[in-house]
């Protein structure tokens, strides 16, 4: 029987002694917008029974919102408010108080856990939630938009200008109704929330900012789907403002982006909690 010196072979004692003071090598770290398509996909797909009944209520209910204004708006300044008021509402609903509510069940019920285990990074999994559920609310604020400019006799001819307000209007709420629900103690705290800024949402956006007092007008200035629906009433005008229409996405996009950064700090004090 021959015999081979241990230091020879590749799993050896001595190769496993060289190996045994070195760390572990981890794998590569996930990178944001692979695992951001992945969470995107998996929430959609997920959500896509469940929140298109939900949709429609949206839909219906800024419908319905525009047909009993009808009554008292002729035309004007305020017709452009409340047709622009009603299709942001239609995100509002969707984006701020489904995700406030999403997120605090999430949260009640462990399923942080869940992802806190997958190698993605916190943003993907905020922004891919957030990015699902704004994407429902495309169609129905369309239709919104369309059947307000009928009901009103609004032109169409600027209704490209939702391929703007919607993601923008969308992140900002998305992101503000995400950190409710991860920063809210209890479940039924956030969705009183949610239910909260989506009924801000709908007097501060809907009703025209003429016929509001002043301190009604400086807490219309400080939510964010205020200016996506300034932003949108303006392209009902003759002559547009371009650069304030501009001006007004810029700020959703600005605090989009903050809302968004609250959020997935808050994911992250809500997951190693």
């Amino acid at each position: 029987m021959s015999v081979v010196p241990a230091d020879v072979l590749p799993g050896g004692v001595l190769a496993a002694e060289e190996t045994a003071g070195r760390p572990a090598e981890l794998g590569p770290r996930a990178r944001l917008w692979p695992s951001l398509a992945a969470v995107y996909r998996a929430q959609l797909s997920r959500a896509r029974v469940a929140r298109i009944p939900l949709l429609f209520v949206a839909t219906f209910q800024s419908v319905g919102i525009m047909i009993l204004m009808r009554g008292v708006v002729d035309g004007g300044g305020e017709a452009r408010a409340v047709v622009a008021g009603s299709s942001v509402l239609v995100v509002a609903f969707v984006a701020l108080n489904l995700l406030a509510q999403y997120f605090g069940q999430l949260r009640a019920s462990g399923g942080l856990d869940h992802y806190a285990t997958l190698p993605v990074p916190p943003a993907a999994v905020v922004l891919g939630a957030a990015g699902a559920y704004a994407s429902f609310t495309v169609p129905g604020t369309v239709v919104t938009a369309v059947f307000g400019c009928v009901l009103f006799g609004l032109p169409l001819a600027h209704l490209w200008v939702l391929a703007a307000v919607i993601p923008l209007a969308g992140a900002a709420l998305a992101g503000l109704g995400a950190a409710l629900g991860l920063l809210a103690p209890r479940p039924e705290l956030a969705t009183l929330l949610g239910q909260l800024g989506m009924s801000a949402a709908l007097l501060l956006g809907v009703l025209p900012a003429e016929r509001m007092p002043e301190a009604v007008r400086l807490a219309r200035d400080l939510l964010p789907s205020t200016y996506g629906v300034d932003a949108f009433a303006r392209t009902f005008e003759a002559q547009p403002g371009w650069g304030l229409v501009l001006g007004d996405l810029a700020v959703c996009g600005v605090v989009g982006v903050l809302s968004l950064g609250v959020a997935t700090w808050a994911y992250r004090r809500a997951a190693v909690r």
